[in-house]
């Protein structure tokens, strides 16, 4: 663990003696990458650029509450009509339209949400219309 900044002295010195002794124990020589350059020779400049490369490696991402609620209203509708069967198609749709509905009444933070809950009726129609093709 990080011993903590005693009382009295300087933040920066403080910083720069916890690096300084890490440095001399050659803590940063193994370091992935060590001594290699950046693989951004001509990329623009931009500060969070290895916040954006770190959620890549890892598989990531993030979007705002309501754009995650417009993702994932898109992937439910897409699942509705691939379902296995109506009734499972059904509740797809009906657990996605609970949460539009909440989130209508209760804005998330982000751009504006411009979702209004599903027509089962409609999304099953999709839903019996692929079965046809895919019987067909």
């Amino acid at each position: 663990m990080t011993e903590r900044k005693p009382p009295g002295v300087d933040f920066e010195s403080f910083v720069d003696k916890q690096i300084r002794e890490a440095a001399e124990r050659g803590e940063f020589e193994r370091l992935p990458g060590f001594g290699k350059p950046l693989d951004r020779p001509n990329a623009p400049y931009d500060e969070s650029w290895w916040i954006k490369e770190k959620m890549a490696r890892e598989q990531l991402s993030f979007l705002p509450p309501s754009l995650a609620l417009r993702k994932e209203a898109e992937d439910a509708r897409e699942a509705a009509t691939r379902a296995p069967s109506e009734r499972m198609a059904r509740r797809i749709v009906e657990e996605i339209n609970e949460k539009i509905r909440a989130a209508l009444a209760r804005p998330p933070e982000g751009p504006p949400l411009n979702l209004v809950p599903y027509d089962v009726e409609d999304v099953v129609a999709s839903w019996r219309a692929g079965r046809e093709r895919r019987t067909s």
